[in-house]
């Protein structure tokens, strides 16, 4: 068969490019090498985990603030197998979803390890042992990316555990011990700490969410800390060993001390990496660097003329937003349109509850580069509405170009985060100013007035409930 467009990996960047490319009238086909569409995201990834994460919530809310709002229900018990029950329900509305919209635009779709046989032909090796070839005018990699493992931590899927299985626990962990505070660590940590684990973060860096601006971090960890988490930062894991009923981890700490901690199960969230596995790329006359695929900054294409890739087996951070964003990039850019992505206004979401997100800069980033700013934070425990809802943890954190005003990083935690940070986004894809997004009119009461407050707070220091 003959396509103008054959994409390989259906999590959102590749559903969404064949879904674009389809639009622009080019005849596409899809191949997944799982029985189902969606890839990580939809399956193992981002959708289970918020399926867990607002039942983890429901759950605790149930059992700690329920009588605050006067309501009176006697202790609440947990089903962890209709939790997980649940969330394979959501993931599999999910993906009937996906299937619906291949059908409509008319993609067609091959289940089997897609692979290359040279730059225009790819062999689909099927479940059942036969294979097909295929043809494209172009090929779009989206192929997405695997937890990583490192050597001296034998993972199991047992007791030493990755995110794949923590979605899958038949029991509450009594002691989980997560190696690794960043994003995946923070949000399926957050989970079990609510359902009543003990929960100890052993972390490389010196704190929680490194990547992202240092106040985030700080305060995330102060508001899991109430869950009753316990933290190992600057410590490196030398060892871990599934002892049967428990697992150790070794690690040192900064002054190269040797600590043990002792848990039930051990969940590895070091990472993750590009999955280019069994794509044979040697055979279209390409190649990795550093396990990633190089493409042309501004079409995303490779070396290789009608090869493009995008989302995590190239640069930039493993986002599904990101992903979504560079294959309706690329579907645009082989149908001859001039499309654009700014990928300093990619907003990053933790979500956790307190929910974190950001967008642009640091202010870390902006020490470094010697950029003159000013700062305007405004707490969730001066707004009305999160006084009203209970969830007073978190602030809004303004950074602004000292001379001109123009908003360079908005940085949040606290309730409705993650949708919160939109605002943000609009705002500096048009260079607003902080003065511009403080003389809006935002709703009253609403989360969003700490976002208002910050950048009065930004802008000249006069926020009005602070």
């Amino acid at each position: 068969m003959q396509y103008d467009v054959i994409v390989i990996g259906s999590g959102p960047g590749g559903y969404v490019a064949a879904i674009r490319a389809a639009q622009l009238g080019n005849k596409t086909a899809i191949i997944e090498k799982y029985s189902v569409l969606g890839g990580t995201c939809l399956n193992v990834g981002c959708i289970p985990s918020k399926a867990l994460l607002d039942s983890s919530e429901h759950f605790h809310n149930a059992a700690h603030a329920f009588a605050d709002h006067g309501i009176e229900i006697s202790a609440p018990k947990i089903n962890i197998e209709q939790m997980i029950n649940r969330k394979a329900g959501v993931v599999k509305k999910m993906n009937d979803g996906i299937n619906f919209l291949m059908k409509k635009n008319k993609i067609t779709v091959y289940n089997g390890l897609g692979s290359f046989v040279d730059k225009s032909t790819v062999n689909v090796a099927k479940a059942d042992g036969t294979s097909e070839q295929i043809t494209g005018k172009n090929i779009i990699i989206a192929t997405g990316s695997k937890p990583t493992v490192l050597p001296f931590i034998p993972v199991d899927k047992k007791r030493i555990i990755t995110s794949t299985e923590a979605l899958n626990l038949k029991e509450v962990p009594k002691h989980l011990v997560v190696i690794g505070a960043g994003v995946i660590g923070a949000e399926l940590g957050s989970v079990y700490a609510r359902l009543g684990a003990k929960v100890s973060f052993v972390e490389f860096a010196d704190s929680m969410i490194p990547t992202m601006d240092k106040t985030m971090g700080k305060e995330l960890q102060k508001a899991i800390k109430k869950l009753g988490a316990d933290y190992y930062f600057s410590h490196k894991v030398t060892g871990v060993v599934n002892n049967g009923d428990d697992v150790t981890v070794t690690a040192r700490n900064s002054k190269d001390e040797e600590v043990q901690i002792t848990g039930d199960y051990v969940l590895v969230c070091i990472g993750r990496r590009p999955y280019t596995d069994g794509l044979n790329l040697e055979a279209a006359g390409l190649t990795t660097e550093r396990g990633k695929i190089e493409v042309d900054e501004h079409t995303l294409q490779t070396k290789v003329p009608g090869i493009y890739a995008i989302g995590d087996v190239i640069r930039g951070a493993m986002l599904a937003h990101k992903a979504e964003e560079e294959g309706v990039f690329v579907a645009e850019t082989i149908a001859g349109q001039k499309p654009h992505i700014n990928y300093n206004l990619i907003p990053g979401v933790v979500y956790t509850w307190p929910e974190v997100a950001s967008v642009g800069k640091t202010e870390e980033e902006l020490k470094a580069s010697g950029k003159a700013y000013k700062v305007g934070s405004f707490p969730f425990k001066a707004l009305g509405r999160a006084t009203a809802s209970g969830d007073t943890d978190g602030l809004v954190k303004v950074l602004a170009d000292k001379a001109t005003d123009e908003i360079l990083g908005v940085h949040i935690i606290g309730a409705r985060a993650a949708d919160m940070i939109a605002e943000a986004v609009v705002a500096m894809e048009y260079r607003a100013s902080a003065e511009d997004v403080a003389r809006m009119s935002h709703s009253h009461p609403t989360y969003t007035e700490a976002m208002k407050e910050a950048c009065l707070a930004a802008t000249e220091n006069r926020a009005l409930h602070a």
